[in-house]
This record gives C-alpha cells, sequence and structure tokens, in this order.
C-alpha cells in the first residue's frame, strides 16, 4: 500500500518485457471462455425444477429447496473463488479451475439422462409409491451441481478482470478508453450469454429433450476450456497480490488482540499507524472499539526498520480500519435489498406457465423456462432508457448527476417489487379459479383458456425494480469506498444472492412442512391446482412491506453526512467512479 511508485516501475518492466503478451489479441479468448460458461450454466437453471422433479420423484417444494441452495452455493463461492485467486492462486489458474470444474460438472450432468441406474425407477401405474432416489444417485447429481458451482464461482469474480490484466497499460494515454471499450463489449456478452441461455437453450430442452438439451452446455464447456487454454501463451499472468477481503479481517483480529487499548485516551497522529500516501492521518470516532488496531503501542516491536508493520494481523493502516467501518455502514442498507432479491425467487413460476396459453403463433410457443427473458429485457430497456431520458430531466430539479438520489432509487425499486408481488398473487389467483372452475382441480398439466400474457406485468416489473434497486445500492456504495475496492460493490451484491437463495430454501422448506402438516396439502403442492401458490405470493408480498417499512427505518437512522450520497472519509469516491460504476451496475 505503500510503495506506489515502486509498484507502477514493475508493472512497466512487466510489460516491456511481455511486450508480446496480453494486449486486444487475448480478449477474444477471455471473453468466449466466460460466455460459454454462462450460456451453459444459465440454460440449465430455467427447466431444472422439471427434471428433478420427474425423474428423481421429488416433490416441487423438495426440489425448490435444493435448487435454491445450489444457486446459494454458487452465488457464495464466487466471494471464496475471488479470494482464492487474489490471496493465492492467482485469476489465470481459477479460471483454469473453474472452467475444468464446470466441464466435469455438466458432464456428470449429462450422463444422468443417458444412463437409467444414475436415476430412480420412474413412477408407473403398478407402483402404490415412487421410488426414492438412492444415496449413490443422488450423490452423482449433487456432485454435479456442486462442481458447476465451484465453476461459477471461479471463473464469473475473475474473468472480467483477468481480461482487464491483459489491456491495462499505464504509459498508454488512451487507456481509459481502451478499458471502457472493453467493460462495454465484456458486459454486451454477459447480456448476450444469459439471453442465449433462456431462450436457444431453454427452446432446445424442450424440442429435442434432455440429453440434447444437457449435451449441448457440456460441448459448450469443452469449447470454453479449449479456447481458454489455447490461449495460455499469449495472456499476462499477473502474481497474487493479496484479497481486499483480507485487510478486513486483519483489521477485526488486531483490534481483537489490543482491546486492552483504552480507546477514550486522546493519541496524537503519531500513534497511529497511516501509509505514507494517504490523507487519512487518524481515525475516525465512530466504532472506535476499531481504532486499537491502528494504535501504535511499541514502534520497535510493532514496526520494521523500513516503517511497515511486523505483523499485519496486529498492526494496520487507519485507512484498512477507515474501510472496515464504511463496510460496517454499508451493511445495513445493503441488507434491505435481500427481501427483493428472495421475491424474484418464487418457486413454481414455471409449473404456472405450463398451465396456461403461451403460444405466439398457431405453430410457435414460448418455452415456460423463457419467461425470464422479460426480467431481463425490461431490466436492460429501463436502465437505458433511464440513463439516456429520465436522468438528464430530473438532473435539471434535483441537481443530482444521477437524476435522484440512490436513496430514493432503492425506494422505488422495492416499492415496485411490491406490486410486482402483489400482481403475482392476483394472476395466480384467477389462475386457479379458472383450473378448479374448468374441472381441472386434480388435472394440473391441462392448459387453460388464459393467456401468458397475464404474467407479463409483474415480470416486467421484477426487471425494473432490480434495475433501479440494485443500482442504487451500487452508487450508494461506491459512494463510500475507495476507487481501490469499487468491486466491493459487486462482491456484496453477489453475496446478496446467495443469502437470497438461502432464505429462499427456508422459506419454502417452513411454509411447506407448516401447511401440509396433519395431511393438509400444501400451499407448495406440485400439483398446483390443490395448492395455495396465491397464499405463498400474499406471504412474500407481507414480507415485502416489512421489509420497505425496514428500510424506510434505516434512512431514518443512516448517518446524515451521507445522505447526499457522499462520503467525508474518502471525499474523491464519487468522483473517481462516476465514469465506471455504470459498468459494475450493468
Amino acid at each position: 500500500m505503500g510503495n506506489k511508485p515502486e509498484e507502477e516501475e514493475e508493472f512497466l518492466l512487466n510489460h516491456s518485457q511481455n511486450s508480446t503478451k496480453g494486449g486486444v489479441k487475448t480478449i477474444p479468448f477471455i471473453i468466449v471462455n466466460e460466455s460459454c460458461e454462462r450460456v451453459a450454466s444459465f440454460g440449465l437453471q430455467p427447466n431444472m425444477i422439471l427434471y428433478i422433479t420427474k425423474f428423481y420423484n421429488m416433490d416441487a417444494a423438495r426440489a425448490s429447496v435444493l435448487l435454491n441452495l445450489w444457486s446459494a452455493l454458487s452465488n457464495g463461492l464466487a466471494i471464496f473463488g475471488a479470494f482464492i485467486s487474489d490471496s493465492y492462486i492467482g485469476r489465470f489458474r481459477a479460471i483454469a479451475i473453474g472452467t475444468i470444474s464446470s466441464l466435469i460438472g455438466m458432464i456428470l450432468l449429462w450422463l444422468t439422462t443417458i444412463f437409467p441406474q444414475l436415476r430412480p425407477l420412474p413412477c408407473g401405474q403398478y407402483q402404490l409409491d415412487c421410488n426414492a432416489a438412492t444415496s449413490t444417485q443422488l450423490a452423482v447429481i449433487l456432485c454435479s451441481f456442486g462442481l458447476i458451482a465451484i465453476g461459477a464461482g471461479f471463473v464469473r469474480p475473475c474473468s472480467v478482470a483477468f481480461g482487464a490484466d491483459q489491456l491495462e497499460n499505464k504509459r498508454n494515454p488512451d487507456n481509459e478508453r481502451v478499458m471502457d471499450t472493453y467493460f462495454n463489449w465484456f458486459y454486451a456478452s454477459v447480456g448476450i450469454s444469459i439471453t442465449v441461455a433462456i431462450t436457444v437453450i431453454v427452446y432446445i430442452q424442450v424440442q429435442f429433450g434432455w440429453q440434447v438439451g444437457f449435451g449441448v452446455p457440456a460441448l459448450l464447456m469443452v469449447l470454453s476450456v479449449s479456447v481458454y487454454l489455447i490461449g495460455s501463451p499469449l495472456y499476462i499472468k499477473p502474481k497474487p497480490e493479496g484479497s481486499l477481503f483480507t485487510g478486513l479481517f486483519q483489521v477485526a483480529v488486531a483490534a481483537f488482540r489490543k482491546r486492552h487499548i483504552n480507546v477514550q485516551l486522546n493519541y496524537n497522529d503519531d500513534s497511529y499507524y497511516k501509509a505514507p500516501e494517504s490523507k487519512l492521518l487518524e481515525p475516525s470516532t465512530d466504532f472506535r472499539c476499531l481504532n486499537r488496531a491502528c494504535i501504535i503501542e511499541d514502534p520497535h516491536v510493532e514496526l520494521k526498520p523500513d516503517g511497515k508493520a511486523s505483523d499485519p494481523w496486529s498492526l494496520c493502516f487507519v485507512e484498512q480500519v477507515e474501510i472496515m467501518k464504511c463496510f460496517l455502514r454499508v451493511l445495513p442498507m445493503w441488507s434491505t435489498c435481500i427481501m427483493l432479491l428472495v421475491s424474484f425467487g418464487q418457486p413454481l413460476s414455471i409449473y404456472q406457465l405450463l398451465t396456461v396459453d403461451r403460444h405466439i403463433t398457431p405453430q410457435f410457443e414460448i418455452p415456460a423456462g423463457s419467461f425470464g427473458m422479460i426480467t431481463v429485457f425490461s431490466l436492460t430497456i429501463w436502465m437505458a432508457f433511464y440513463d439516456r431520458a429520465v436522468v438528464p430531466l430530473l438532473s435539471r430539479y434535483t441537481g443530482l448527476s444521477t437524476g435522484i438520489s440512490p436513496f430514493s432509487r432503492m425506494g422505488i425499486g422495492l416499492f415496485l417489487g411490491i406490486v410486482g408481488t402483489t400482481l403475482s398473487a392476483i394472476t395466480e389467483t384467477i389462475r386457479r379459479n379458472k383450473a378448479i372452475n374448468a374441472g381441472f382441480e386434480d388435472d394440473p398439466n391441462t392448459v387453460l383458456n388464459m393467456s401468458s400474457m397475464w404474467f407479463v406485468p409483474q415480470l416486467a416489473l421484477y426487471g425494473v425494480a432490480e434495475a433501479l434497486n440494485v443500482v442504487g445500492q451500487i452508487e450508494f456504495i461506491y459512494s463510500l469506498f475507495p476507487k481501490t475496492m469499487s468491486s466491493f460493490a459487486a462482491a456484496l451484491y453477489t453475496f446478496g444472492l446467495a443469502l437470497a437463495g438461502l432464505i429462499n430454501s427456508l422459506l419454502v422448506s417452513v411454509v411447506d412442512s407448516t401447511t401440509s402438516a396433519g395431511g393438509n396439502t400444501s400451499w407448495l403442492a406440485t400439483n398446483i391446482n390443490r395448492g395455495h401458490l396465491d397464499y405463498y405470493c400474499w406471504l412474500m408480498t407481507f414480507l415485502c412491506v416489512i421489509n420497505f417499512l425496514y428500510f424506510l427505518a434505516v434512512c431514518r437512522f443512516t448517518d446524515q453526512h451521507h445522505h447526499d450520497g457522499r462520503s467525508s472519509l474518502f471525499p474523491d469516491a464519487e468522483e473517481e467512479h462516476s465514469e465506471n460504476r455504470r459498468f459494475h451496475g450493468a
């Protein structure tokens, strides 16, 4: 942290020595690797609950719990993957390990469609009860899910940074423009990949069956591994320099080790361990217990002759302490977005869509698993419209460069989430009543005389709500942290997705076990005409309302000097992030 001139000199030296490595020629290899991984993994998700319930004889609620845990694991491992790559193995190896792991996992999953021995016997007319999967059969499919989750956790957080490593050249006067172009192309490829996954891969599964539908993602991963490794001789492979998360752990450990220090005493500036070029001379007064981590008790013991800390787990920079405090300040506001993410993952939604008319023309029917594209399209269109049309208009009246404050964006997003879950409850009530009135209470596979367009408004609202709330969250976090931690916003969002998956699993499990007690039909029964998915949607609406009230309380008690989205600790943060935050927002 205190050797920037030396680091820059080493960086320039590496670039001069590796003039034949890196550059634009490496970007296609990296983007193809990332795109194939996303198409393959995202293409598996929409219809997976149908495969689990049909071929593993699970009820829909249990299958939903399993898939939510899989989602939580994939997102949680992204934090772990970023930490391991930054601290120990480097981004090149992390991506290689992740890509190969995904390949093995998808081959295992594909094999379950080939060999009947890897699945339980199907429920037949002569069987009173369906056979449950054996421990070996469950182990195979769970192993495939785990390997795919490890792959996603190692590839996704590292790919964008690894591509930036190939292009960043501080001697190039056009470096910033080159990086901006790269980020644009990278995130465009992410959007295209998700679109292809939810449309093409899902369509293949519906039209050609599970063997082909799971075989194509496995082939894509073969391509991903091959292309990435072919480009290996061309890559610049920076050595791991340590993770930003390590600094947070160091502050907590150092403060605990020095818990005997009385922080109420007045210490002069020389008593604090500061980075040579840091503008922070002393820690702030809030969260004083953490200030112990940067107090120098004995310079002869705690400092080396060159002024560096002898043990970074006992003595930390003032800046590290303040970043830890920023993290603690962010947590309450960040936690308000988790319930919104939970509401997006409502179980059994694909079963609703299977019972309505999805025809666009008499010959073409939209696959039920592809309706998630409505949310993706509404999110993308709204972000472009908001950035180009709404922000300039609102800026004239509010004087804010972002149109409205991050708090307002988050609040509007949460409110639209409530409207979306309300619409989902109303729509399911209408659908269920139609099914019962038509005499299909015991036949959940019959298509009703009801258009799938009933589901479009709620799915579109989810996209707009996510665009407003998540980008507002990222702007708020960016305004508090220095540029060196610009990736922290994306990391927190990813961790929020992991928590949302865990909460969804818990909610589904509790609701299913509670409502099915005493022999009653579960709200989340596989036969959704007998269940009460509408009640579950109303429960989600109620929880979203409670979360909105919690958000208002957090806004009320958030420190006033953060109310305009700026931080007194890092006053240049907003200026530094004004250009690049939109990329992370995408």
